[in-house]
């Protein structure tokens, strides 16, 4: 098999290569595709809507068709289905009664709703006009950004999909206000010579159309498996105690990230359970003040500084519940200062703060490094921690100098057992010239 000319198209979940003949083979591979489909109900047949076949197109669009061919279709089949004007090339990815699922979430009742037909499987010839309708869809979507910007209209080109007869092409836009795109739609027809349908979608739907990594290391959500987005606020990040940081808070939409809302139930919950501890709870050694809450594990973390989080102490929902009670009644609580202070309840979190320390991209032979050279400057007066200076070293070599005690000078602070040897060389000076007077 020739690994080089395959080509693996996630955005429909295929795989295109061509045979040793030349002969386009297209395959359908569900793990490679977003939003991809399980049949969890595999082998269990309604007779009453077994012509019901979801078929998936560009970008996650799937509608559900009636298959009035009479061909028996699995999934991964490709098919030529009804489009508005013209046809479409699909790939069948579910059916039998997990179809009828789809349509109650899509809120479509089988018994009136008018479903388009799948006419019959795609031949060589269609998928040869399918492929190459996909080849232009990336030169297209770059020119039509140009006569977009031409125009000076506040809109982004997020996508372009061709119909599989090549006839019309899909322009998804991001804007944030009304466009008045009139003018650009005529330009379109004129550019490309196809019928020009525009779909506006929103900055999560353009990141799952994108894909890519989140901080997790997962695949974004919005490109596996999340199909309806719902709003996300700042309340469920506050449940969490999650800092409020845009930066970490925010997707790579730009919105905040929908993994938010995937454990605020559970936080609100387990909240429901801890007391009100607003005010401070009185002790005989003082007023202790809430600084952190493990809202799972039922902790509450406690500090006699309200603005400090050193010193904490733990304290269960009943222990702060029978405090509490205390102080309604005017007691107090016992002393639990040296619990706090030498206890062995030590916090077992760590604040996001601690890692911010620059000096931890400094190695241990740099930092040493600086300790030396510090140290070396203590011995002339002006260092600080040195272990035997410049001074220290004369005086033990017998300068006249007195020897002195961790790099430290004389009081004064200028070196003083250097001095002290220089007066008495002076003092010799002046006893000789005077004895040769």
């Amino acid at each position: 098999m020739d690994y080089e000319n395959r080509n693996h198209d996630c955005s429909r979940g295929c795989i295109v290569e061509r045979d040793n003949n030349g002969v386009l083979q297209v395959g359908y591979n569900s793990g490679c595709c977003k939003l991809a489909d399980f049949d969890w109900l595999e082998g269990i047949e309604d007779d009453k809507y077994k012509d019901l076949y979801e078929v998936r197109f560009k970008n996650t669009r799937k509608i559900v068709f009636r298959n009035e061919s009479g061909q028996n279709l699995k999934a991964g089949d490709l098919v030529i289905c009804e489009a508005t004007n013209g046809h479409d090339l699909g790939i069948v990815t579910l059916s039998g009664a997990v179809v009828l699922r789809q349509c109650a979430r899509r809120r479509i009742n089988p018994e009136t709703y008018q479903f388009k037909k799948i006419y019959r499987k795609a031949k060589a010839l269609d998928i040869e006009r399918w492929q190459e309708a996909i080849a232009r869809e990336h030169s297209t979507m770059i020119r039509a950004r140009q006569l977009a910007a031409r125009l000076g209209l506040e809109m982004k080109i997020g996508d372009v999909e061709f119909q599989g007869d090549g006839t019309k092409a899909i322009f998804y836009y991001i804007a944030d206000e009304r466009v008045d795109f009139r003018q650009l739609i005529k330009d379109f027809a004129e550019e490309f010579h196809i019928r020009i349908e525009m779909k506006q979608i929103g900055a999560r739907q353009e990141a799952g159309l994108i894909g890519g990594l989140g901080v997790c290391g997962r695949p974004l959500c919005c490109s596996k498996f999340m199909a309806d987005f719902k709003s996300i606020t700042t309340q469920a990040a506050r449940c969490q105690d999650l800092a409020l940081n845009p930066q970490k808070l925010a997707g790579q939409c730009s919105k905040l990230k929908c993994c938010i809302n995937y454990e605020a139930s559970t936080y609100i919950d387990a909240r429901k359970a801890l007391p009100d501890a607003r005010e401070p709870l009185d002790f005989k050694d003082g007023l202790a003040y809430l600084v952190k809450t493990d809202v799972l594990m039922g902790t509450m973390w406690f500090s006699f500084d309200k603005n400090n989080m050193a010193n904490m102490f733990p304290l269960s929902v009943d222990q702060v519940m029978q405090i509490k009670a205390l102080n309604r009644r005017g007691a107090k609580g016992d002393p639990v200062i040296e619990k706090a202070r030498g206890g062995d309840d030590t916090p077992d979190f760590v604040t996001g703060g601690e890692g911010d320390n620059i000096d931890r991209f400094d190695t241990n032979d740099r930092r040493r490094g600086k300790e030396r050279g510090r140290g070396g400057r203590g011995g002339h007066g002006n260092g600080k921690g040195g272990k035997e200076g410049k001074v220290a070293r004369d005086a033990r070599e017998g300068n006249g100098g007195r020897v002195a005690k961790d790099g430290k000078n004389d009081k004064e602070g200028n070196g003083g057992g250097h001095n002290r040897s220089n007066n008495n060389r002076r003092r010799n000076r002046n006893d000789k010239n005077e004895s040769k007077s």
